[in-house]
């Protein structure tokens, strides 16, 4: 019989995850009506290209568009054109993305059909500054965003009064065409409003909210920035707006869904799978070592969960930046976590981001056992001064434990596994 293995058992959970969003499937679960007139193909998100090929496989009709993908995600279409640029701070390739995506839905009908193709990390592949702003400005928001510790509603609420194409805009432009929204989310709670900032679906976040999150997270912004959020220049269409009345907005993947498949494929191995939730936010590490103490809890005393036993869980945590390591959310919670369980035996754990890549390196995430901190000290490094130092990926590159299986083509948040076992299985 084969001997059991604890990455390939978590890697097969994390596949079942991803395949679950797969794009060709679930688009083709939601294909609009045919229109009278033109069908035009706009998107943007970390998934958007390969939502783009999926949807010239499955429409059965002329189409022509344009989407916005992050460096090195893109993918072979023949009629929608795929622009690459950069995540998770913008550049000029980006800007010019969203000049020429709001130039393509310009002068359209009530007979063309527009349908957006919106994935998570469109906020970042979007820059689209309001009048009186820069590049340079949104460069600087996105900065303070990220090193804020703000969960993702915030952030986008933020920069949806900030832009001309985020916060319904884009939808608004294409007005009067009808506009159908095709939705991959990674935000917690699964607001389509609030993927890629809703560039094609308000919502009711107003400026109000988003100067609360900028005092109550202690962001320091450009003055010109706050002088607009100030002004009633920076708001957003509203939900009501007539220009939306005939849209249609569907979610066709979730963390949910995967999350549900992620379990489905542990129980067909045999092993049971429980979801704690699939919108967890909050600091990674402190989500982290919560999580640490479950596993604990399990592996000690067989409650609240008894052994073996899969726990999952979703959403999307945050990273207040201390220090300027190399990590990102996933690698700092399993850090954390790691540290929360050293010594145990029979507890693995993967922590990973469903895109393929968490932060700015090239790994999703990272693997985790009980002896991962011993090993980090046999190799030199400290795993807890690794840790305050937002220095995840060091830490779990120096002993081969990040988890790299590059972009996956999708992008439903973060996918935790954390496997306890009450003897070696095999």
């Amino acid at each position: 019989m084969t001997e059991f293995d604890p990455k390939t058992f978590l890697t097969s959970v994390f596949n079942a995850a991803v395949a679950a969003a797969d794009p060709e499937r679930t688009i083709r679960d939601h294909l609009p009506a045919k229109p009278m007139g033109r069908t035009i193909v706009i998107g943007a998100g970390k998934g958007s290209a390969q939502m783009a090929a999926a949807f010239e496989k499955v429409w059965d009709g002329p189409i022509e568009g344009l989407v916005v993908t992050r460096y090195g995600y893109g993918a072979k279409c023949e009629r929608i054109e795929i622009i690459e640029a950069a995540h998770p701070v913008p550049d000029a390739a980006g800007l010019e993305a969203s000049r020429r995506l709001l130039e393509k839905v310009q002068g359209l009908s009530a007979d063309d059909l527009v349908v957006a193709l919106i994935s998570g990390g469109g906020s970042a592949l979007l820059p689209s500054p309001a009048d009186g702003l820069t590049l340079a400005d949104e460069i600087a928001v996105n900065e303070a965003l990220l090193a804020s510790g703000a969960p993702i509603a915030a952030m986008n609420t933020i920069r949806k009064h900030l832009s001309t194409i985020k916060g319904g805009r884009l939808a608004a432009a294409a007005h009067p065409a009808k506009v159908v929204s095709l939705v991959v989310s990674d935000i917690p709670g699964d607001n389509p409003a609030l993927v890629a900032s809703g560039p094609t679906v308000p919502d009711t976040g107003s400026r109000e909210d988003a100067l609360a999150s900028i005092a109550a997270y202690g962001m320091k912004l450009p003055a010109s920035v706050m002088a607009h959020i100030n002004s009633p220049a920076a708001d957003a269409p509203r939900p009501d707006d007539p220009r939306f009345a005939a849209n249609e907005v569907h979610l066709i993947a979730s963390a949910g869904v995967s999350l549900e498949a992620a379990a489905a494929e542990a129980r067909r191995q045999g092993i049971k799978a429980v979801i704690l939730s699939d919108s967890i936010e909050g600091e990674a590490r402190e989500v982290g070592g919560v999580h640490a103490a479950i596993a604990r809890e399990v592996a000690t005393r067989n409650r609240p969960f008894q052994k073996p036993v899969l726990i999952l869980s979703g959403g999307e945590t945050t990273v207040t930046l201390r220090a300027k390591g190399k990590g990102g959310r996933n690698s700092e919670f399993l850090l954390a976590f790691a540290i929360g369980i050293s010594g145990m035996e029979g507890v693995h754990a993967l922590a990973a981001d469903t895109d393929g890549i968490d932060g700015s390196e090239d790994n999703a995430g990272a693997f985790a056992d009980g002896s991962t901190v011993s090993c980090m000290r046999t190799a030199g490094v400290d795993a807890k001064a690794m840790l305050a130092a937002n220095n995840a990926w060091t830490a779990f590159n120096a002993v081969g434990d990040l988890f790299v299986p590059g972009p996956t083509g999708t992008n439903v948040n973060d996918l935790r596994a954390i496997l306890i076992r009450s003897i070696p299985l095999s």
